[in-house]
């Protein structure tokens, strides 16, 4: 089984118990509880406590439970890291470096590991350049001390560095356009909204710890109401599901808009604090309610609805989902949202706001990294194996990669091999043998998120916390930060890098905490609500754009993608609890599984075999009906492994959004083809 990167940077002393903590006789052995915090690219960041077992043969984990006292993680885990432990002691785990010798990846010593990747770096350095050295740093862990790596690759040259988010780039600019930062109202506000929206986002699977707040909304009789071009269990959960076109939520948010303006459901005062009200005005009224329904597949009725909840059903709120950034048009569809939350007059009161994203690294101070503005160049994330294959002057000869796996998590699966597999130097850090290491010249092992010393920020709420190791790695493992060290020091770099994993927390927490009086050691003990947040985010209407005010969206985006007739359905690789992007619990055998409505089959039969064809690749996959989907959309999982013939990505070629330089991963046109008869 092939697992994608777990790795957590720094090691240090053992986390034990917290005052008052639970130690229990379980077996031969003492079972300890200890906690820590999840570091994997979840919203939630939630806390994990750890049942240790301690015998003479050594301790080792043997369960995982949420934190009871963790305000918003409450006592459970998602299906993931509940059942983290097999990948914890899967047998797959790397536990010695890996050297290519030969054409094959060879285990070799860490001396001689790190003493091959410094002299190679340096060779290419003082030959070409650091431009010539390229650090990939992605979201396989969310901990603060990577940032350490960013660091080192920073003083060694400046390297290139990557630009751009695959997965947010689009909604996180978005935000920044319209309001001159990005951030969200209190996680607790909610008890406050009259109405909520989950625009895109799929609670059950990316933020399950909204559950039981929006079931508790829906007690007190607040409705909930759910727009998706995906049908998923969410539907379940809401008052109302409007089922839009894939892409066509701005056409239905601009004909909420019209009803908002031609019922006088605008607040009066929208112009004190909105530029550009008259051209979102115009531009709403350029098509008639209807022609922007028509757009965005939705009924008149759906749209009315919406502007209803918005209007008369305020305070509403409107959560954004992550996925529906990852289009041609997610820039806009977000401006889009967050219009209809400032002209409704919901944006800045208890109750309301439009929610993508909470600052999660706000509290901490990482300026020391560095980013593309202080590199020679950058390569945008999205088209990594394009810009990677076309770079000259220097051309990229060394690829340093930190907590990512980009074959099977950026699209053109393949062009990212032919453009990996033609570097003279590819070192991956992981835990496991993914996709991408398989190509690598060095692999070097790291911990895992129950070995981890770091801290953590959340995208799904306020609370911050830290990583504490619950266990030490498997002998021949070292964390991120004691791989970097130990290269630092064997370029001249030591001191650049130096300090323990407890120094690193220090010096990252004291600036912008430290005058709060939140310490290291109060986020060791537990989770911190961030001093620097706000319960309400635009309470005050101050806004950091240049003007002051909201900059409300003035100009169409691009028009949405489609299929057409040789490809007349849209892939959307979507999240699944089975994985965190490509960190799968028990990685699936045999076919790909895609999804479809019965009449967007192709003849194929429920449960049968076939094809899936972009025009850039294909898969063999097993075909399933859903009556429940729309008829131009073909379902797949996220994450899925190249290796395996899993990967959704080897389908989907490179493309931007239309700002922020995210993923248009949802634009993909495919079609079903049946399998020909044996050879």
């Amino acid at each position: 089984m092939v697992r994608g990167n777990a790795g957590v940077g720094g090691y240090g002393a053992f986390a034990g118990p917290r005052p008052g903590a639970a130690s229990l006789r379980y077996g031969r052995g003492m079972l300890e509880q200890r906690r820590t915090t999840c570091n994997r690219d979840c919203p939630d960041a939630c806390g994990i406590v750890a049942s240790v077992e301690k015998t003479e043969a050594g301790e080792r984990v043997v369960r995982l439970s949420g934190d009871p006292d963790h305000p918003v993680t409450q006592g459970f885990l998602c299906h993931r890291t509940s059942h983290f432990l097999e990948t914890q002691y899967s047998p797959d785990r790397l536990t010695r470096p890996l050297l290519r010798k030969g054409g094959a990846l060879t285990p070799v010593s860490w001396d001689e590991a790190l003493d091959f990747a410094a002299a190679r770096l340096l060779a290419i350095r003082a030959e070409s350049g650091p431009a010539a050295i390229f650090h990939y740093r992605s979201g396989g862990s969310l901990g603060q001390l990577k940032a350490v790596s960013d660091l080192f690759f920073r003083r060694f040259g400046p390297c290139t560095v990557k630009r751009g988010d695959i997965c947010s780039g689009a909604g996180d600019e978005a935000q920044l356009l319209d309001f001159g930062e990005e951030d969200s109202n209190d996680l607790s506000d909610l008890d406050n909204a009259r109405s909520i929206i989950l625009w895109g986002k799929n609670v059950h699977t990316s933020s399950p710890h909204l559950l039981p707040i929006l079931r508790r909304a829906r007690e007190r009789g607040a409705r909930l109401l759910l727009v998706d071009p995906v049908r998923h269990r969410g539907a379940g959960l809401c008052d109302a599901f409007v089922q839009v076109r894939p892409g066509g939520d701005f056409d239905l948010a601009m004909a909420v808009a019209r009803i908002l303006f031609e019922r006088d459901l605008v607040a009066p005062d929208t112009a004190s604090f909105c530029a550009h009200l008259d051209e979102l005005r115009a531009m709403a009224l350029a098509r008639p309610v209807a022609a922007w329904c028509q757009r965005a597949d939705v009924t008149e009725a759906e749209a009315e609805a919406i502007a209803g909840l918005l209007g008369r059903g305020k305070p509403a709120a409107i959560l954004v989902g992550w996925g529906m950034v990852r289009r041609g048009n997610g820039a806009g569809i977000v401006r889009a949202l967050d219009a209809l939350s400032a002209i409704s007059g919901n944006l800045d009161v208890p109750g309301g706001g439009s929610s993508f994203y909470y600052k999660r690294r706000a509290a901490f101070d990482t300026s020391f990294a560095g980013g593309p503005a202080d590199a020679p160049r950058s390569v945008c994330e999205p088209l990594f194996g394009r810009e990677l294959l076309a770079m000259t002057d220097p051309p990229v000869r060394a690829v340093w990669i930190t907590a990512g796996n980009p074959v099977a998590m950026l699209p053109e699966s393949l062009t990212t091999v032919r453009a990996l597999e033609s570097r003279e130097l590819v070192v991956v850090v992981d835990a496991f043998l993914t996709d991408t290491a398989r190509l690598a010249t060095l692999v070097l092992p790291t911990t895992t998120l129950l070995e981890g010393d770091d801290l953590m920020g959340a995208y799904g709420h306020h609370y911050l916390g830290a990583s504490r190791p619950v266990v030490a790695p498997p002998p021949g493992v070292l964390s991120d930060l004691e791989i970097i060290q130990a290269l630092a020091a064997r370029v001249g770099l030591g001191d650049a890098v130096a300090g323990t994993a407890r120094e690193w927390k220090e010096r990252i927490v004291a600036p912008r905490l430290g005058p709060h009086g939140v310490t290291v050691g109060m986020l060791e003990a537990g989770p911190v609500k961030s001093p620097l947040a706000r319960p309400v985010l635009y309470a005050e209407r101050k806004f950091a754009t240049a003007s002051g005010k909201v900059e409300l969206i003035a100009a169409p985006p691009p028009e949405a993608a489609a299929g057409d007739a040789d490809y007349p359905l849209l892939l959307m690789a979507l999240s699944t609890d089975k994985a965190q992007s490509s960190q799968w619990v028990r990685p699936p055998t045999g076919p790909a599984l895609a999804t479809v409505h019965p009449a967007a089959a192709g003849g194929v039969p429920d449960g049968a075999r076939c094809r899936v064809e972009s025009r850039i690749g294909s898969l063999e996959v097993l075909l399933r009906h859903d009556a429940g989907q729309r008829r131009d959309v073909l379902i797949m999982a996220k994450g899925g492994h190249l290796a395996t013939g899993q990967c959704a990505n080897a389908l989907v070629e490179a493309r931007i959004t239309d700002a922020g330089e995210g993923g248009a991963l949802y634009d993909q046109p495919v079609r079903v083809v049946p399998l020909g008869p044996p050879a």
